[in-house]
C-alpha cells in the first residue's frame, strides 16, 4: 500500500472515525484505525465491536493495499506534520508503515488487516430482506435533537439507552424517554416505501449520526435483521440495534389536560436557566406559579439565596403551583425554534405536557416542592 493526501483531509477522516474507536478494550486491534487503498479509494475505518463508521477521504491511491494502525498516535503525529504538502504513507517491511512529508519521516508498527474484525456486509442492491428508508438530512438532524437528550443513560435500562425509530404509514416517529420525561417526535416521510418497523437505535450511534448530519442532502437506512447500515455520502456508520421490547409509551401521555398556557419559548428559557442557577445537588426543584396571565419561576435555597421570575402568558385557568427539575425544561426549551410553546398540565402531581407544533410533544414528571 501507497498513498498521498493532504494533511486536512486526513484529519478529517480521522476525526470522523476516531469517536468509534474502543478505548477499554483488552484487544489491541480495537483501538486501531485500517487504512485502505483500493482502485483510487482511500477508506479509513474503525469499530468498537457494537458501531463502526468508515469515510472515504481524498487522496491518491499509488498502490492497493491495507493495514491498520494506532490510533490515537497516528492522530498525533499527522496532527503535528505542519507542512500543507501531500502527506506520503506506505507500508513498510511486517506490520509497520512510514509516513512522510518534506523532511519529516515516521515510522508506526501496525497490525495485518486480517485482524481486524470484519464489519456487517451489506447487499450494495436491494434484496427482499434489506429495508431501506431515505431521510432529508436536515430534517433528522432536527428530530434527533428534539429527541436525543430524553434518551436513559442508566445500563439497567438498556431498552431505554437509545431511540426507538418507528417507520409506519409514510410516517417516521422517534420516542425517547429515561422514565422522568418523554420526547416524541413524528414527521412525513416520502421515501419510506411500505415499510412497517420499531427498531431502537443505540446512543452511540445516535451521536455518530448527529455529529455527521448536515444541512444538506438525505441519509440512507439499511436494515437487515438486527444490523443497521446508516449512508451520508462518504460516511458510513454501521450498528447493532438494541433488542428487546421498547416501553408502550402511548399510555403514559396524557389523554386530556385540565390547564394550558401559550408562553414565548426563549423568554421561559431565560427564565428557567437563571432560576436553575440557585439549584444545587439537594434541593434540585425550581417552583412555577400560574396566576392569571403571568408565571412566576422561583427558586429558594437554604444557605445560598433566592430568585425570583415572572413572565407574561396567554392563560385562563385557575392558580396552580408545580415544581420541576428545570434542566429537564431547559434541555427541551433550547432545542425548540418556534416563537412560542403550549405548556398544560392535569394537576401538581401529573406529567405536564409541552407541545411545539403539531408533531412534537414533550412530557415531563413534575418534582415535589419544597
Amino acid at each position: 500500500m501507497k498513498i498521498k493526501v493532504l494533511k486536512d483531509d486526513l484529519l478529517k477522516g480521522i476525526q470522523v472515525v476516531q469517536n468509534a474507536v474502543s478505548s477499554k478494550s483488552t484487544l489491541p486491534i480495537l483501538s486501531h484505525i485500517l487504512i485502505e487503498a483500493k482502485k483510487q479509494e482511500i477508506k479509513l475505518t474503525a469499530t468498537d465491536l457494537e458501531i463502526g463508521v468508515s469515510i472515504i477521504i481524498k487522496g491518491e491511491a499509488l498502490e492497493e493495499g491495507a493495514i491498520t494502525v494506532p490510533a490515537r498516535k497516528f492522530s498525533e503525529i499527522i496532527k503535528e506534520l505542519s507542512s500543507q504538502n501531500e502527506i506520503t504513507i506506505s507500508i513498510k517491511k511486517g506490520q509497520s508503515i512510514s509516513i512522510e512529508v518534506e523532511k519529516s519521516y515516521f515510522r508506526l508498527m501496525g497490525l495485518l488487516k486480517e485482524d481486524f474484525p470484519q464489519l456487517p456486509n451489506f447487499p450494495s442492491t436491494l434484496t427482499k430482506n434489506l429495508d431501506l428508508v431515505k431521510i432529508p438530512q436536515a430534517l433528522l438532524k432536527n428530530m434527533i435533537q428534539l429527541t436525543s437528550f430524553a434518551m436513559s443513560h442508566d445500563e439497567s435500562r438498556y431498552v431505554l439507552n437509545g431511540i426507538l425509530f418507528s417507520f409506519k404509514d409514510k410516517t417516521l416517529k422517534l420516542v425517547a424517554t429515561d422514565g422522568r420525561r418523554l420526547a416524541i417526535i413524528e414527521k412525513e416521510i416520502s421515501e419510506i416505501g411500505n415499510i412497517k418497523k420499531d427498531v431502537i437505535v443505540p446512543m452511540k450511534t445516535i451521536q455518530e449520526l448527529n455529529r455527521n448530519l448536515t444541512e444538506e442532502g438525505d441519509v440512507l437506512f439499511y436494515f437487515k435483521e438486527n444490523q443497521l447500515q446508516i449512508n451520508l455520502g462518504q460516511i458510513t456508520i454501521m450498528s447493532r440495534l438494541i433488542e428487546g421490547e421498547y416501553p408502550n409509551y402511548e399510555q403514559v401521555i396524557p389523554k386530556k389536560t385540565k390547564e394550558g398556557l401559550k408562553i414565548n419559548t426563549q423568554n421561559f428559557l431565560q427564565a428557567t436557566r437563571r432560576a436553575n442557577v440557585l439549584t444545587n445537588q439537594d434541593s434540585q426543584s425550581v417552583k412555577i406559579n400560574i396566576i392569571k396571565d403571568r408565571m412566576i419561576i422561583t427558586k429558594n435555597t437554604p444557605d445560598l439565596g433566592e430568585v425570583r421570575e415572572e413572565l407574561e402568558v396567554d392563560y385562563k385557568g385557575g392558580e396552580l403551583a408545580i415544581g420541576f427539575n428545570p434542566n429537564f425544561l431547559i434541555d427541551v426549551l433550547k432545542n425548540i425554534v418556534d416563537e412560542n410553546v403550549q405548556f398544560s398540565f392535569i394537576d401538581p402531581e401529573k406529567p405536564a405536557v409541552i407541545k411545539s407544533g403539531d408533531d412534537y410533544t414533550y412530557i415531563v414528571l413534575p418534582m415535589q416542592i419544597s
